[in-house]
Parts: C-alpha cells; structure tokens; sequence
C-alpha cells in the first residue's frame, strides 16, 4: 500500500493542479521507439521546407475531395440494387452498425479476386484502420505473460508499439539479405520456448517489407508454412505494399497458400484508397472451440474485443472504400492502375537519382552502399558513420533533407543504415532530395 501512494498522482498544493509521476505511468508512454518518431516528428516541424524521404505517406496528387462524394453515392446505389430500402440505407450509414463492419462481403470477394484468397465474407472484421486490427489480434490471441510474438527485425514500429501498449513482449527473428528465413524462425520459437515461454504468433511483412524493402521468394513461403505448423505458430501476414511491385510477377500471399488456417492476413485501404479513410481489416478464419465443443469463427471471437475499442468501425468511412470497391468490380489492380505505375516510377527515380548523385567509384571508397528492393516505397542506404539523430538534425538544419534513422527499426541495430522513402513526393522533389542527402553525405565524410 505504501508503494502505490508513493506512485500515485499528487496535486502540488490542496486544490492545485495535479502532476502525474511519469514513471509511474504504462511503459509504453516511455517508449524509445515512439520517442524517435516523436523526434523525427519534431525536427519535421522544425524545418518545415526541409524534403522529407522519411514519411512513407502516399502520394497525395491522386487525390480529389470530389471523390468521396462519388464512392459515397456508389455505394448507396450499391445497397439499393442489393434490395435495401431508404431507410435501411440511412440505418447502415448513420447508425452504429455491426461490430465486425459491413463492406466484408466486399473485402471478401476483393481477396478472391486479387489474390487469390478464398474465405468466408464472416471471416473479416472491418477495423479503423490497420493499426486496430493489430491490436485486436495481438490481444485476443496472447492471452498470458508468458505468450510472446515473434517478429521480423527490422520491423514495423506498428506491430512493436501494439504490443508494448498491451504488455506483449516481441522477440525479433533477424532477417537475412533474402528476408525471413524459415529455419532461423523455428530457432527463435525453440529458444522462447525453452525459456519457458510460449512463441504465440509471428509477424511479418513478406512483400516489400517496411523498412528493408525485402521480399520472400515462393520456396522461404512454403518453407515459413511448414515452420508454424511444426512450431504451432500462427502468422500475422501484414500486407501493406503487395500491389506496388516493380513488375507483375506473381508473389502469392501467404494467406493464399494457408491450407491450415495458420495465416491472419492483416490490410489496409491507406495506400490503394486514402489514408484519411482509416478503413483496415484482418482475415481471421480460424476455428475457436470453447469448453462445451460449440465451433465459431475466430474473426467473430474478435469481436468482442473490437466492441470495446472502437464499437464499430466508421459506417461512412466504409461506405467511401465500398464505392471504391464496387466502382472498380472489386479489384484494387484495377483500381490503383495508376497509382503502381506511379509508386514503380517513382522507386526506380530513387535509385536512379542514388546512382547518379553518389556515383561509383566515390561511393564504394567511402563504404556507400544500398539495397534494390523488387518494389514498396522503401530503399536503405548503408553508410560509415552513425546514421542517428544528430546527424538527422544536421541533415535537416543545413540540408533540408528528412531521412528515417534504421535503428528506429531495431531491438539494437541498424546504427550504420537510413532508410528512405520514395512514396509521397513527384519527381522533381524526390530528385532534389536525393541531391542534398548526397551533399550531407559528402559533408559529413569530408
């Protein structure tokens, strides 16, 4: 009882204002990780005309306010061929609708389309964004303090920041210059294991990984399958970037090559529709029995987690991304022709702009080296000297140039590496910012 008053908040005098102990907050208030994004938010707004090759945020000449009226009318048009009334309509725009989302029947035959992945419309939950979905899987599926999640390192600091705010530890798996390797996961989940602990899950990006840019070859995906069905993992497939290839090579999802419901496929509308939508969804069909034998859908036992989160998800944001879907007959290639074009341009733009400003042989003297992804909005560059937040400051006080510090990335590592994000500029910005990068660069090796 002691210690808990000592932790407690206090006013500073008898009907003051009251001063909260930090330390006596969630640790994920405190998080290292969110602090460096905090910091690269901060310096951002420091030096607003700096070109930022930080934020992996869409290209926003796509976008017309005038559009969201159009996919709302679609889409009503869409409810009344469907056989609602008026006031059905009206209900589902306007009223809290139902926990797991309405457009999933949508999503589900999206899914089928694109990719290939055939579950039922009951297997969706509809989230506010994908953010949600995370949280709403990690909760439902880690149940005690000994239930951890594995995950590909680097890594999304999403994935790290859900898990931290709800007391799940992550143990990173290291990926290797061809992405994830199989073997090294079943390592990892024996050693956990032999701690006495429980590898629960495993999440990872297989397409364009966010922010390495790796990508898995068929045979490591069939391989990864094989690994969780040995070492009873499930998998959190994240699939942010997978219609943003370089070319259109078939790289099928690993929910697509599930035949034992081992994979929760985790989407987003952000970059094939609009960010400010914050439409997500996750693919959840596995089966749940409960102590009397009764079978349910795992998306459905989620559920009751997502009722008290958000409620439901936004009725008229799904409404915007249900016209986009009904528009473009539920394919999101079709819908985004223009915008792969665009995000592959783009990439090719950086690591051309890469090659021209920091030219062979001056490069490889100097240690400069970088990755060429197979697609995503992401490329690393690998440099001699600490790539961290006192030469970002440099960077953007005297370059004007953003760039992400790898080590936000890692458990430890990434120190020597900077990530760069080609996603949210036209050409010209994108090419000068590469230009003052490969001036900082040379400063900074002079």
């Amino acid at each position: 009882m002691v210690e808990r008053a000592e932790r407690a908040p206090r006013p500073r005098t008898a009907g003051g204002p009251v001063e909260l102990v930090k330390e006596a907050m969630h640790a994920s208030v405190s998080d290292p990780v969110a602090a460096s994004m905090n910091f690269l938010n901060e310096v951002a707004g420091r030096y607003p005309e700096a070109i930022s090759l930080a934020a992996g945020r869409p290209y926003e000449g796509f976008y017309d306010t005038a559009d969201i009226a159009r996919y709302l009318d679609v889409y009503v048009a869409y409810l009344g061929d469907q056989g609602s009334t008026p006031e059905q309509i009206r209900r589902a725009l306007m009223q809290y609708g139902r926990t797991n989302g309405q457009i999933h029947g949508l999503i589900a035959r999206m899914l089928a389309v694109d990719e290939g992945i055939e579950v039922p419309a009951e297997a969706i939950s509809v989230t506010a964004g994908c953010q949600e979905a995370m949280i709403i899987a990690l909760r439902g599926l880690c149940a005690g303090p000994d239930d951890v999640l594995l995950a590909a390192e680097p890594c999304y600091v999403g994935i790290t920041g859900a898990a931290r705010v709800l007391n799940i530890d992550v143990v990173p798996v290291p990926e290797g210059p061809d992405g994830l390797d199989p073997a090294r996961v079943a390592e990892v989940a024996r050693a956990v294991r032999a701690q006495g602990r429980h590898p629960r899950a495993l999440y990872l990006v297989p397409d364009f990984a966010n922010p390495s840019g790796r990508c898995l070859d068929l045979p490591a995906r069939h391989a990864l399958l094989d690994v969780a069905a040995a070492e009873d993992l499930l998998i959190l497939e994240d699939d942010p970037y997978g219609l943003f290839g370089l070319d259109d090579r078939p790289r099928p999802r690993l929910k697509s090559l599930d035949r034992d419901q081992r994979v929760i496929y985790l989407g987003s509308f952000a970059k094939s529709c609009f960010p400010g939508a914050r439409i997500g969804f996750l693919v959840a069909d596995q089966t749940v029995i409960d102590a009397t034998g009764n079978r349910t859908l795992l998306a459905e036992e989620l559920s009751a987690i997502k009722s008290m989160v958000t409620v439901n998800t936004s009725p008229i944001a799904q409404a915007v991304v249900g016209g986009l879907l009904v528009e473009s007959g539920c394919s999101l290639k079709a819908a985004n022709v223009d915008k792969i074009a665009f995000y592959r341009q783009n990439l090719l733009r950086l690591l051309d702009a890469l090659d021209r400003h920091l030219p062979a042989p001056w490069r490889d003297e100097a240690g400069i080296s970088w990755n060429v992804p197979a697609g995503g909005f992401f490329a690393v560059v690998d440099v001699p000297i600490p790539a961290d937040e006192k030469l970002l400051e440099v960077s953007a006080s005297r370059h004007g140039v953003l760039w992400t510090p790898m080590s936000f990335f890692y458990t430890d590592g990434g120190h020597h590496s900077l990530r760069l994000s080609c996603s949210g500029l036209d050409p010209d910005t994108l090419e000068e910012g590469v230009r003052r990068l490969a001036a900082l660069l040379r400063d900074s090796l002079a």
